[in-house]
């Protein structure tokens, strides 16, 4: 029983039964799964991509390069460009340089979310989406992707109108970054941020800050710059998330999509068989709001990967078109 005319919704997939609150037109849901929730030698990740109805999304394919040097042009402003580049495969806004999620040569995926926090925007910078890009073009790993990330926001900021015909739809971001071996949940505020590595089991991310007490990286000096910011008081332990965010945290809120997502990955993760089906099948979850229908906002393109040890065996499935409940993932032909 599902309506979106009403604040709540009834959803029930599996057997999982969860009670939510019709969703905020406005968001993205990132997903990883590693054993034992998937089978031995198996990754999975997926994206939904939501982003304002009637916004040209396309797959698109580019070369690696060498011997680069100059300045590279991003959605706006420049950066200096590095010697080499990895192929890559995106899921491409059409109007920005950057791209909604993606995949490289080297086995590595990114997705990435909106969210809000207390931190200022910034004037035109680096968008989330740029960042999403150059992650992978220049990372052959997770790990080093996220580096590639935190150092160019650190940089050279984030910040810039989000939308071609919205100059005030703007956030900061979070990812979700991973190869076969480990992923990294990197979340920021500004030019702050704190990573989380997941190396196990499943994870989800959905427009807002999750990491609280536990993370394994920092942007440096983070805790003084709360402290002194007023977010923090020094004494009790240093919640990322309760910090910075600007707003309820929405992994206390029973009835979000995050909370839902999680739930659902639980599901299909709990005998070790979560496959590329069951993330297709969570991403055209239409009760939860993770396949977004109605309103201003829509997913609009969406991503599932199936990450082998042996890259040559992975395999990526994209869409390049609206509602993933309403239409097929494309297998994309391989590095």
């Amino acid at each position: 029983l599902s309506c979106y005319n009403c604040n709540i919704i009834l959803c029930c997939i599996r057997g999982v039964r969860m009670l939510v609150r019709s969703p905020e037109l406005r968001g993205c849901d990132t997903f990883v799964a590693y054993p034992p929730a998937t089978p031995a030698g198996t990754v999975i990740f997926g994206k939904n991509s939501d982003r304002p109805v009637g916004e040209a999304q396309s797959v698109r394919r580019y070369p690696g390069t060498a011997g680069c040097s100059g300045d590279l042009t991003c959605t706006y402003i420049k950066i200096p460009r590095t010697e080499w580049t990895s192929e890559v495969l995106l899921s491409q806004i059409d109007w920005m340089w950057g791209a909604e999620m993606g995949a490289n040569a080297h086995g590595v995926v990114i997705g990435n979310e909106a969210v809000w926090t207390r931190e200022p925007m910034e004037s035109e910078a680096l968008l989330g989406m740029d960042l999403v890009r150059l992650g992978l073009e220049r990372g052959r790993s997770s790990r080093e992707a996220l580096d590639v990330v935190t150092n160019l926001l650190e940089e050279h900021g984030q910040g810039g109108a989000c939308a071609e015909d919205d100059p005030s739809f703007a956030y900061h971001n979070s990812f979700l970054i991973a190869d076969f071996e480990e992923a990294w949940v990197l979340e920021s505020a500004g030019r702050h941020w704190a990573a989380q590595r997941v190396a196990s089991g499943c994870r989800n991310i959905s427009n807002g800050l999750t990491i609280r007490t536990r993370f394994d990286l920092a942007s440096k000096g983070l805790q003084e710059h709360a402290k002194t910011r007023g977010y923090w008081d020094g004494t009790t332990p240093f919640d990322f998330s309760r910090c910075f965010s600007d707003g309820p945290l929405t992994e206390e809120d029973p009835e979000s999509r995050q909370v839902c997502g999680a739930k659902l990955m639980q599901k299909y993760g709990q005998d070790g068989a979560f496959d590329a089906d069951a993330m297709m099948q969570i991403l055209r979850h239409r009760e939860s709001g993770i396949c977004m229908q109605g309103g201003g906002f829509e997913t609009t393109a969406s991503m599932v990967t199936d990450l082998r040890e042996n890259n040559a065996e992975t395999r990526h499935w994209m869409t390049g078109r609206p509602h993933p409940c309403d239409h097929d993932f494309v297998l994309q032909e391989s590095f």
